[in-house]
């Protein structure tokens, strides 16, 4: 599907971005029927995918819905584009359900792993699983029969429900047919059956077949006809208007209770639920027929992560990858004395993110730091990066957090680390009203004799030591006057919002990074056009901005050779005859989440290379504060160029093409182990390069 831009309809068309979504989830879905990739592993991006469907719905289906039932929205979101988007999504649904039962149940089948349903189970473990009913779930579960006195009852978001029909009368003599039953969201949804009643085996039982097995026994004296597993999605992009508040921390307290029971988007029922209760449940939450799906499995599949936890059999598993300590540093030297030589540039998760947290830590227990301030986007349940932070405040050291309460799903961590660092006397600053603040950034300043010298770590990434063993991103350490000063700029803006003063070296969001990127790409196309080889190279997660994408067209019209490495969202078609011709759009589904941003450009000889906290969207360019910073380093600018944009655009393993229809297709020779694949090629490059001991 595309969306002609109304001013430059007749030269090009842009892809849905939607649509482009659930494409992303497409070739993430692939990994599940992979040969190569290891069982549980296959498990784990079908759960990725279910993962990223819940948080689709919750953000992005709201508008299209709203359309459906007759409200309007800029025109943008239609009944037509509800209903397409629906169909799509219908189609990867019954594609992830296929693959499940069709797939990787009879392949877990054959290594002794089973989920094993009601109907299977053998007399030993039916007996089992009633004690197990008894025992663990009965006391939790309370059944609501519907009447005038107890209403459909609140459903949260993405729970696990029951629907059933009951035949005969109520203790009361009532013919109240429909009830409701809440699974609470503390129970396992699969537990393993003791060694006793599973042999030799892995056997389990999901939660759900256990409840409908002793349905039966929740409604003693009325008979159990119709049932079905639920589940609704719920909106829950929270929506604070900062103008009108007064603690915007207690404005999205508020809002983090009531997004359990937002707008319903999607209704999950299991494949046999009769028309009458799906009817029933589609008339409570307001959806209609395309809204509904139904499963042939459990109405979560993101919860079956739960078995990769449970099972012990490391074949399954990708082989154990062990990140090594950054290769320009030396374990017990200083970070100061080290930058002081040049700028350090650590490309995780090939190598540890220990070398950031070794940064920080040196700098809270150096007693010439008197200054610490860092940005907080997500920083994820693990304390150690804030427990550094609370250390530096008892230590006498000045320390400011930028903490942006509204980063998406992670708002409540961040509320009470932002609470947490403000009881002990931090300075917490939520930035920028009508603003996020997604730059990463972390500057320490240090009295060296008459001078105070500034330190500062910038990334791609988040500062969350989880994700840093599994997104790749690039963390930069620099002593560079000029680059440090601009940092420290940067956050006085955040804290005064005081006018910006020019920077010397960056590119800041929202003012001017869109801009000078517009600037960049239009120069390239004028040297193009006066026959200078131009080349242009972006990777990024997203590309979306349309401002951006008509001056990449502009630039590739003219001349300018472009390479796009976009994992997600892109809206700019590829290699469209007579527009764009000269851009190949490339996609990188790997073991790892791409995730760092870099923006290479090319004129003759000369080269810049950029590296970011931005990907290209609307959001980013124009509603965040995003950074970019040169890389002005030469060795470690080849390095990237080698490590982040070259190996990408030779993988034959893990990439996807953009065709000019807004399709994708695999390069060839994907799934092949014997095939270059980028990541796994920078996996043993930087294993070799640590046993070698080389920098």
């Amino acid at each position: 599907m595309t969306v002609a831009s109304p001013a430059t309809a007749s030269a090009i068309a842009f892809l849905d971005r939607d649509h482009s979504i659930l494409s992303f989830n497409e070739r993430v879905l692939d990994w599940t029927h992979r040969d190569d990739v290891p069982l549980l592993e296959r498990l784990r991006y079908l759960c990725i995918v279910s993962s990223n469907l819940d948080e689709f719905f919750e953000v992005r289906a709201a508008p299209h819905l709203t359309a459906a039932q007759g409200g309007t929205h800029n025109g943008v979101y239609t009944l037509e584009s509800f209903e397409a988007l629906a169909a799509a999504a219908h189609k990867l649904v019954e594609r992830q359900y296929a693959l499940y039962n069709d797939e990787l149940m009879p392949a877990f089948a054959r290594n002794g792993i089973s989920i094993v349903s009601h109907g299977e189970r053998n007399p030993a473990q039916r007996h089992w699983a009633d004690e197990y009913f008894q025992r663990e779930l009965r006391p939790l579960l309370i059944p609501v029969g519907l009447d005038p006195a107890h209403p459909f009852p609140q459903v949260a978001n993405k729970s696990l429900n029951f629907i059933v029909r009951l035949g005969g009368k109520d203790a009361f003599g009532r013919e109240n047919e429909i009830a409701i039953v809440k699974v609470p969201r503390v129970l396992p949804r699969l537990i393993r059956m003791p060694v006793k009643v599973s042999g030799k085996k892995a056997l389990f039982v999901s939660l759900s077949s256990v409840i409908r097995a002793h349905l039966v026994a929740l409604f003693p004296g009325r008979e159990v006809g119709q049932f079905s597993q639920f589940r609704v999605t719920r909106h829950s992009d929270l929506a604070v208007d900062e103008d009108e508040v007064l603690n915007l921390r207690a404005a999205l307290r508020l809002g983090l209770q009531q997004r359990h029971f937002g707008q319903a988007v999607r209704l999950e029922v299991s494949a046999g639920c009769s028309e009458y209760l799906s009817s029933f449940l589609r008339k409570q939450f307001n959806l209609p027929e395309p809204a509904l799906y139904r499963v042939n499995g459990p109405v979560n599949l993101a919860r079956l992560q739960q078995l990769i936890e449970l099972v012990d059999a490391s074949k399954l598993l990708f082989p154990p990858f062990k990140p090594t300590y950054p290769v320009q540093l030396t374990p017990g030297q200083s970070f100061f004395e080290r930058l002081r030589q040049g700028d350090v540039l650590i490309h995780q998760p090939y190598e540890s993110f220990d070398g950031v947290l070794a940064f920080l830590r040196e700098a809270v227990n150096d007693p010439d730091v008197l200054a610490i301030k860092q940005t907080i986007y997500r920083t994820g349940t693990d304390p150690t990066l804030i427990d550094l932070l609370r250390e530096a405040v008892r230590l006498g050291k000045e320390v400011t957090a930028v903490v942006e309460l509204k980063a998406r799903f992670d708002e409540e961590a961040n509320i009470n680390w932002a609470e947490s660092l403000e009881s002990i006397g931090a300075q917490v600053v939520y930035g920028v009203v009508g603003l996020k603040t997604h730059a990463k950034m972390l500057l320490v300043t240090r009295r060296e004799g008459k001078v105070l010298a500034r330190y500062a770590h910038l990334s791609t990434g988040n500062y969350n030591p989880t994700t840093a063993r599994l997104y790749t991103d690039l963390s930069y350490l620099t002593a560079d006057a000029r680059l440090t000063a601009d940092v420290e700029t940067v956050f006085v803006h955040l804290a005064s919002q005081s006018r910006l003063p020019k920077l010397n070296l960056m590119w800041l969001a929202p003012f001017h990074l869109q801009r000078k990127l517009i600037e960049k790409i239009d120069a390239l196309g004028g040297a193009a056009t006066g026959g200078q080889e131009a080349r242009i190279v972006l990777k990024m997660n997203a590309l979306t901005d349309e401002a951006l994408m008509l001056a990449l067209t502009r630039a590739a019209r003219q001349g300018v050779k472009i390479d796009l490495i976009v994992r997600g969202a892109c809206m700019l078609p590829a290699r469209v005859p007579g527009v764009t011709d000269n851009i190949r759009v490339r996609s990188i589904i790997g073991r790892f989440l791409e995730h760092s941003r870099v923006f290479y450009f090319r004129q003759g000889q000369e080269e810049e290379l950029y590296l970011s906290s931005a990907d290209w969207m609307n959001r980013n360019m124009l509603r965040r504060i995003e950074l970019a910073w040169p890389v002005t380093d030469a060795k470690l600018r080849q390095r990237i160029v080698d490590e982040c944009l070259v190996a990408c655009l030779h993988d034959e393993r893990d990439a996807w093409d953009l065709m000019p229809d807004g399709h994708y297709r695999r390069v060839r020779g994907a799934c092949d182990p014997t095939r270059h694949g980028a990541q796994a090629a920078l996996m043993a490059r930087y294993a070799a390069r640590h046993s070698s001991g080389e920098d």
